[in-house]
């Protein structure tokens, strides 16, 4: 756990894997979301709330690919998974990840 950063610190910005977590303290819902989309990755992101309308606000304006809410790492393979920006490519699970693995050829014949 990684706390009294500034929010345009590299741990804030770049994508970190592994068990690190930043805890910034944030004032709004506007505050949070602006500091959490500031990076050029979106793989992935969590909530906590016990509001559940104020989590589907906060989750629909996050740019990530997946957002938990109340949890974290918990999926569901007919789902489609992949990050926003520079997190990946396309999508995996579900149609999507068919469409990422397959390249779809028109054969046209004539006797």
């Amino acid at each position: 756990m990684v706390t009294g950063l500034v929010p345009g610190a590299r741990a804030c910005r770049e994508e970190i894997f592994g068990p690190v977590v930043v805890v910034t303290p944030f004032d709004t819902d506007d505050e949070v979301v602006a500091l959490a989309n500031d990076t050029e990755f979106g793989l992935s992101a969590s909530c906590f709330t016990r509001d559940r309308g104020r989590a589907h606000g906060v989750a629909d304006r996050l740019r990530a690919g997946i957002v938990w809410v109340n949890t974290f790492g918990v999926r569901d393979w007919r789902a489609p998974f992949g990050g926003y920006r520079r997190s990946g490519v396309g999508r995996e699970g579900a149609e999507h990840g068919r469409a990422f693995y397959t390249e779809a050829k028109a054969v046209v014949l004539a006797y």
